[in-house]
């Protein structure tokens, strides 16, 4: 309600998380009660549990209003006899994971034993969802938050990725893709890097999707083009170079770096209380669509912010390295000009570079 969730509802903060005053006790009522008027409603349709009604499409009616009728639900609406769940265990081919295969195969030795990395090539669908979980998951099982040591294991991937690709990465992992990804790229990541390069390079090109980096902690993101929206969502650790976003980037973002090589959309940075963005605007766009409550861009082209200068380059040049970027690659060319054109973007309370 306040845009900074000081009351701990959704915060990393641990000054302000000493401001929320609930309880384990509260929470557990909380929900007892809203089990108990679940038990109502189902009552009085005649029913006992939640079990009785999956499927009943026959309880469902459509809206007796104009909008409403401009919508066909028969579809929707129709109920096939003796059959209100579903009927295969299974959810094919939606439930084919390589990376498990992989990691039954091949992977497991390199986790058990670090001093022998591994690569592995090979291509990837948008049916293969949450890849790189299954894997650091096994390391999780193994060493913790501690992960692995830097490139223990590689997966250089061709194709489209599925959504949450490189979800909640560990340390020691590494994920090439040649190709594109859908929404959640990086979700909760706490180490490794993942490089997306699009095949093609060019103005407005996306390739990756929505929400990208939500909640991440740790490691690397560099992608070779755009990103939807609300790209860095809640990002606390995470360091990241993209070539243009949708609306709301760096949304209630508490730490990491962020560079944005292009537009940024509207509503830059609401609720972000940590962390450090920079942003190339060379078409002066970007104050006219900063969220200014908790938020100031700074110029960096001055004589007191040459720590942040060399920053910057230092990041474009390892980014450049990763992705071959041409855009990255011209402003490291011409840097003494471009530097004209980048914003710092930090909390207002915050004077210092991370």
């Amino acid at each position: 309600h306040t845009n900074k969730c000081s009351v701990g509802v959704a915060t990393q903060d641990d000054e302000l998380r000493e401001k929320f005053t609930g309880t384990v006790e509260r929470l557990i009522s909380y929900f007892e009660f809203l089990a108990e008027d679940v038990r109502e409603i189902l009552s009085t349709l005649g029913y006992r549990s939640i079990e009785e009604i999956v499927g009943r499409s026959d309880l469902l009616k459509v809206l007796d209003d104009e909008f409403a009728q401009k919508f066909d639900f028969q579809n929707i609406l129709r109920r096939i006899d003796g059959i209100d769940t579903c009927q295969v265990a299974s959810n094919e081919p939606f439930d084919k994971n390589e990376e498990s295969q992989l990691i039954i195969k091949k992977i497991l030795s390199s986790i058990k034993n670090p001093k022998n990395p591994i690569s592995i090539d090979t291509t990837i669908s948008n049916l293969n969802r949450s890849f790189g979980a299954l894997t650091s998951g096994e390391i999780a099982k193994r060493y913790g938050d501690a992960g692995l040591p830097d490139g223990t294991i590689t997966y250089n991937l061709n194709g489209v990725a599925g959504q949450s690709f490189g979800a909640f990465l560990s340390k020691g992992v590494n994920i090439n893709l040649d190709g594109v990804a859908n929404d959640y790229v990086g979700k909760g990541m706490s180490g490794g890097k993942i490089i997306i390069k699009p095949q093609l390079q060019g103005h407005n090109f996306a390739g990756a999707g929505n929400t990208c980096l939500y909640g991440a902690t740790g490691g690397k993101l560099y992608v070779r083009a755009n990103v939807g929206e609300r790209f860095a969502v809640r990002n606390s650790g995470t360091i990241a170079v993209v070539e243009g976003t949708g609306d709301s980037p760096c949304e209630y973002m508490t730490g990491g770096i962020v560079v944005i090589l292009g537009p940024t959309g509207i509503n830059f940075g609401a609720g972000m209380t940590g962390g450090l963005a920079f942003i190339y605007d060379d078409k002066r766009e970007f104050i006219d669509n900063m969220n200014q409550e908790l938020i100031e861009a700074l110029r960096i082209d001055t004589d007191d912010t040459e720590a942040e200068r060399l920053y910057l380059k230092k990041l474009l040049k390892d980014y450049v390295d990763h992705t071959q970027s041409d855009k990255a690659q011209d402003i490291l060319e011409n840097f003494r000009s471009e530097i004209r054109n980048f914003w710092m973007v930090k909390p207002k309370d915050m004077t210092v570079l991370p």
